[in-house]
This record gives structure tokens, sequence and C-alpha cells, in this order.
């Protein structure tokens, strides 16, 4: 029976994937937090893959708080990669399968097509460096039969993102000023942890392969911000701001789409418009009315 070994299992995207697999009686998984595995200790990593067996790691484990990481460079730096290092090392070194998520914040967001993975990198914020540091560490590393996603606009029934910061803002406010020149397409982390779950058999490579993984269709963060309220029937008048009105410490990039051709053609699979993803997970929170 295959270990899988669930890091960051208490995020949007670790709770969706603990949750598709409750009744999987084929595999056997290990969901870990920073409180139960800290995997900045290549130590403690080490003996938690050998003691239980571990043959594939899903790496959900991030420090997400983009503005944050701006003064907190350390941490986001261990998290982000160091910890992708020792994993990486780990998995060459024990023949694991690793599966580890990215962002498309190493992109400096001034593209004008879909990002395709060869793309060059150039990040703009201490987040999207410490991101892109850690995938050329596994790289670097280079376990066979490990893949590396990068993804984008996460939003889940669990945890909090933006989809939730609207509703709740669409009930407390009559009007809400939202950004519009900013332009991506939005990931419900259903939808990515179910193509995971799918994919991790079929990888079979002998270098590690990156992937872009979102939605279908392309937004701004104003558009989705709208629908949400119309989905939900919220009376909250959405006004569209640039981002120079709303500064914060981090550069956030202009343009974020993905291009989602390779992980569909390799591994078969088809991706739902963010329509109706915002749909199902609108149903999934009770807030579809």
């Amino acid at each position: 029976m295959p270990k899988i070994l669930v890091t960051g299992s208490n995020g949007q995207l670790g709770s969706e994937i603990k949750e598709l697999t409750n009744n999987d009686r084929n595999n056997l998984y290990f969901f870990t937090d920073r409180d139960s595995l800290d995997i900045t200790d290549q130590k403690t990593i080490k003996s938690f893959i050998a003691t239980n067996r571990i043959d594939t790691i899903i790496n959900c484990a991030a420090y997400t708080a983009v503005d944050k990481a701006e003064e907190d460079e350390a941490n986001a730096n261990a998290i982000n990669h160091l910890a992708v290092k020792y994993l990486a090392e780990i998995a060459k070194e024990k023949n694991i399968k690793l599966i580890h998520i990215s962002t498309d914040y190493v992109f400096d967001g001034t593209n004008y097509r879909p990002y395709v993975e060869s793309d060059p990198t150039n990040p703009k914020s201490v987040y999207g460096a410490t991101k892109l540091a850690g995938e050329k560490a596994m790289q670097e590393a280079n376990p066979a039969n490990s893949i590396i996603i990068r993804t984008s606009w996460v939003y889940s029934s669990f945890g909090n993102n933006f989809v939730k910061t609207m509703l709740r803002l669409g009930k407390e406010r009559d009007a809400l000023g939202v950004i519009f020149d900013q332009v991506g397409t939005p990931t419900y982390a259903k939808d990515l942890a179910q193509t995971i779950l799918d994919i991790v058999p079929q990888i079979t490579n002998e270098k590690v392969e990156i992937y872009h993984y979102s939605n279908e269709g392309v937004l701004s963060w104003y558009d989705f911000a709208k629908e949400i309220m119309y989905m939900s029937k919220l009376e909250c008048h959405i006004k569209p701001i640039e981002t120079k009105e709303y500064p914060t410490p981090a550069k956030r990039p202009y343009y974020s789409l993905l291009n989602k051709a390779k992980i569909k053609k390799e591994f078969g699979i088809t991706i739902p418009y963010w329509k109706d993803s915002v749909n199902a997970c609108l149903k999934a929170l009770g807030e579809k009315r």
C-alpha cells in the first residue's frame, strides 16, 4: 500500500486533499502540519520518512503571507526554500516521488500572453523569490518521478482567502473597491487537489518537470469579486480601483495568466471553468443563494 505524506495539511490545498481522500482505502496518508512535523529540520524529516516508510510526498506547506514576508525573509526562506531543498534531497536519496506546489509569483507579471513553464522567471517580492529558490533547489537535487506545480489565486472552503473575505465584506458593507488592473485566473483548491491525486500514479520522469495549473478563463480581481457577490446575491456594490490606490508592502504581478496546455496534454486532465468552480465553492460554504 502506497504511503503518502501530505505536508501543510491544515492549509487550503492540504485540507482539500484530506477531505477527498477520507474514504481512500488504496493508500495510507500521513497528514502533517508545522506542529507535528517541522520540515525545516532535515533530521526530523528524514526520521519521519524512514519510520513511516513514506514513498510519496505532496508538499503543500508554504509561507504564504506575501506582505509579511517582506519583513520576515528568514522564515519565508526556511519554509519556501530550505525545506523544499531538504525534501528534494531526501526524495533523491530514498527514491521517493515528490510533488511540490509553487506560485505565479515567480514571474514579474509583465507578459502579454499566458506564461508557459519555460518562460524566464523574475520575482518581484520576497515571497516570489523564496518560492523560486525552492524550485531551483528541487531542480538541483533532481529526484526522479518528481514535479513542481505552479498555481495562482488559490481559494477554498477552508482557510482564509479572497472568496471568504469578499463574502464577509459583502455582508458588512454597501460598497467595496477591488483592483481591476491585475489579471489572472483563480484556482479552486479542491480542483487542484483532485488533479494531484489523479496524476500522482502517472508521474514517471527522470528529471524534475514543471507544470502550470489554475482554473480555465481570465479575469481581474474586480471581476472575481463581482461574480462572488452576484452568485451569493449580496447587495454590495463593487467599484474598480487601480493597484496604486491600494498600496501593499509586496509587489503583485499585474499579469498572472498561466498556460495549462502541458499538464492537460501529458496527464489527460480536464480543468473546470473558473465560474463553475466558484459556484461549487460557494455551495460548499453554504453561501449559494
